[in-house]
């Protein structure tokens, strides 16, 4: 049965570090650290990767009063703990080095915050300063900081109708309200920002019938309505879209698709989808099709293109070892090809982590990382467990990945990678650009005259870089 992330509850919740590899097919699966409640637990959210090269989280519950913490953990598994935050969802690191996010319920009504890479906690902008919410409440989904350079986000509920918003806030803090929902829509997801300037999104239960759509929003505010989900072709969206490379975005639903396993009560079991820009969408999987659920069931989490154009996520439940972990459900982490072609890299099995609710993320070094909301310690959260943190490798070489991911010529661009003390060279789209080392994980270089959008290329000693996602340049 859905739940949705605003609504999921649990006990208790610190951590113990624990390394166990797990090779299959050419996957190692890595267990990092487990959630024990004195640092944290049941993580709901993407891990977020820093100029250091270390990740950077989150988790809903535990440490101070049960509030929740955030913390950052090194690709070793050193976990430390920098702060206690109520419910948060840490969302980017920001172009000034700081990181970014939200909490849904502090004050009562929600906020978004900046954090300093130490720690140090400074809130932007408390919700319901408007006299009956008129600004918006309870910012489940996290900011994105758009090429413009403002962040951007969603509330659940308040704005002008009650039924949640649309907003722009600049890093000084100063509110817009874009657009108010006015019927029953519910955003608990990010948005993304399109090649064409506008923003996309999905909500978790608007349309007619109320199963879920997604929907394109201009800078100005201008909102319309591109897919509204039937059912068949899935329900109740969960994970953010992803605008791949192909200039298509991908997302999945929660609920709903092809499948009619009595494991998924009657609502199916989910779907993977890609849609264009134009609101063209084309279903290219449908969970559990076979008895047990081998393939998963349930994906919540936002997916990740990979350096090989293919794209990861996680299930909330199913996999190979089926209904053995707690309340019936393990989860799974896959790849599937632009194609539709769909594999299983690992099945969760409880002692290794159950139900991951975020998606996965690909390092610098290659790895993809993620975590899990229950599991791992039976311990913990009165036997259920409260998570664990993990890398799966497939193989898979390092890259660059710039900070932003567009820009003016002119600008400066953060490049995070690995070894990047030994960079010879730096080039946009071929064209090459200045550079300097700021460690060896982060170089900056100014977006150079003539460059187009295309891929940027560090040059190191041992070999050349690629970013993962092509730059684009704009006017």
């Amino acid at each position: 049965m859905q739940i949705s992330k605003s609504g999921r509850t649990a006990g208790i919740l610190g951590l113990i570090f624990i390394s166990v590899a797990v090779s299959a097919m050419g996957q190692t699966f890595n267990t990092l650290a487990i959630f024990d409640g004195t640092n944290g637990g049941l993580p709901d959210w993407n891990l977020v990767q820093g100029r250091d090269g270390n990740f950077y989280g989150s988790a809903g519950f535990g440490g101070n009063e049960d509030l929740g913490t955030l913390f950052r953990i090194t690709p070793e598994g050193v976990l430390t703990l920098l702060g206690n935050l109520e419910y948060s969802h840490l969302s980017l690191q920001g172009a000034d080095g700081n990181f970014y996010g939200t909490t849904p319920y502090v004050g009562g009504a929600g906020s978004v915050f900046r954090m300093t890479p130490s720690g140090k906690l400074t809130t932007l902008y408390n919700f319901c300063s408007l006299a009956a919410c008129a600004d918006g409440q309870s910012p489940f989904g996290g900011v994105i900081q758009a090429s413009d350079g403002n962040f951007y986000g969603s509330t659940s509920g308040g704005g002008a109708y009650g039924h949640g918003t649309i907003f722009k806030l600049s890093a000084a803090g100063v509110l817009t309200t874009l657009y108010s929902f006015n019927a029953q829509s519910f955003i608990d997801t990010a948005l993304v920002e399109g090649n064409d300037g506008n923003f996309y999104g999905v909500t978790e239960n608007g349309g007619k019938p109320v199963k879920g759509t997604v929907f394109q929003v201009t800078p100005q505010g201008a909102l319309k309505t591109l897919h509204t989900f039937q059912g068949a072709d899935g329900s109740a969206p969960y994970g953010a879209l992803m605008l791949a490379s192909d200039g298509n975005f991908y997302g999945t639903t929660y609920t709903g698709g092809a499948s009619q396993s009595e494991e998924c009560g009657g609502f199916g079991c989910g779907t993977i989808f890609r849609i264009t820009a134009a609101g063209k969408l084309t279903t290219l999987y449908n969970f559990c099709l076979a008895n047990g659920c081998p393939d998963g069931q349930w994906p919540s989490g936002d997916l990740f293109e990979g350096t090989d154009g293919s794209l990861y996520g996680t299930n909330q439940a199913g996999g190979a070892n089926g209904y053995e972990c707690v309340f019936g459900n393990c989860g799974t982490v896959f790849r599937i090809t632009p194609a539709g072609e769909l594999s299983t890299l690992h099945s969760f099995s409880g002692s290794d982590g159950s139900m991951p609710y975020a998606g996965v993320v690909q390092g610098t070094d290659g790895q993809f990382y993620g975590s899990t909301n229950m599991g791992a310690d039976s311990s913990c959260g009165g036997g259920t467990g409260c998570g664990s943190l993990f890398t799966l490798s497939t193989e898979l070489g390092p890259f660059v990945e710039t900070r932003p991911l567009a820009g003016k010529v002119g600008e400066t661009v953060t490049i995070l990678g690995e070894n990047l003390s030994a960079a010879s060279s730096v080039s946009f789209g071929g064209v090459t650009a200045s550079f300097q080392v700021i460690g060896d994980t982060t170089i900056r270089a100014k977006v150079p005259a003539g460059a187009a959008t295309g891929v940027v290329d560090v040059a190191t000693s041992a070999r050349t870089l690629e970013s993962r996602i092509a730059f684009r340049v704009v006017k």
